[in-house]
């Protein structure tokens, strides 16, 4: 019986990179390769599988034929499950605890994927997760109760290093079913009065003369969607994946303009040691794929 040729893992992790850029040249900087050695492990990998993958655009730019942009996300599954066996055979074995604060937006967003590649790696280390805001997970941080912590940009303390993921628009949040943004004063649902997109919130209806009113308050973001998805209020949130039953309204609907945020990564000073620097990989390598995913849909 004649078995399928295997196809190198280096030759699938170009192709990636070429498709994620939209660039041999970008590709090749990510790799630390030339341009014309990248180019040729495309041809080796169109060679094996026997098909074209990539068609150079006119300046330069690169598109997925059919063939790659079937290939694109196997080979990214493929990559995936062979980092982890890499990983788990040839990375020394660390154990410990770690103590990961975050909001609890953040936590059901983009913790799954976090936490699944750290346990396939890393089985031997216990994660014990604190959802609460982003002013008392960092207050739990400075406080030596947390080693790691994800918070929206500008609750950091101005004096503590931290780790950009993420920088995207805020958006005005509205039920699918009802139109709470139509009513006069326009009630609001927001997380406290120290959340900062409340506060952006707030100021954006001012500068504009639209009038509002707290209706309801939360100590957490998925406390805020309950009334909006019921129709009682309209709240703000990052411009990401959103509940059933939510919507992010529409630059024509007549809401003011929010600014962008981010979301920052901040460890304790005194963290657990090697535990917390593995986690605090995987969340940004996280982050930077979600990004780089992002990016090649747009």
């Amino acid at each position: 019986m004649q078995h399928p040729a295997a196809i190198d893992p280096d030759l699938l992790r170009a192709f990636i990179f070429i498709a994620e850029e939209g660039s041999f040249t970008r590709a090749a900087e990510r790799v630390g390769r030339t341009q014309s050695a990248v180019s040729m492990q495309v041809q080796r990998l169109e060679g094996v599988l026997g098909q074209k993958l990539l068609l150079r655009g006119k300046g330069g730019g690169v598109q997925l034929t059919p063939h790659g942009q079937y290939l694109l996300e196997r080979a990214r599954e493929l990559l995936v499950v062979n980092d982890e066996i890499w990983g788990k055979f040839r990375t020394p074995q660390v154990h410990g605890t770690v103590r990961l604060g975050t909001p609890d937006d953040y936590a059901l967003r983009y913790l799954p994927q976090v936490l699944k590649r750290f346990a396939d790696t890393h089985p031997a280390v216990e994660v014990e997760v604190f959802c609460a805001p982003s002013d008392t997970v960092v207050e739990r941080l400075r406080a030596g109760e947390l080693d790691l912590t994800l918070c929206s940009e500008g609750q950091q303390p101005p004096d503590w290093p931290c780790v950009e993921l993420w920088q995207g628009p805020l958006g005005w949040v509205t039920s699918e079913r009802y139109a709470p943004h139509r009513l006069d004063p326009m009630p609001l649902a927001i997380a406290s009065d120290a959340c900062l997109w409340g506060r952006a919130a707030r100021t954006a209806l001012e500068q504009v003369g639209r009038r509002w009113r707290v209706a309801y308050t939360s100590a957490s973001m998925t406390g805020t969607f309950a009334p909006v998805m019921a129709g009682l209020a309209v709240t703000v949130s990052a411009n990401t994946v959103l509940p059933d039953g939510l919507r992010l309204m529409r630059a024509d609907e007549g809401m003011p303009k929010l600014p962008h945020t981010g979301i920052v990564l901040l460890q304790a000073r005194e963290a657990r040691q090697p535990v917390t620097e593995v986690l605090a990989a995987h969340i940004t390598e996280t982050f930077g794929q979600e990004l780089r995913r992002q990016d090649n849909r747009n």
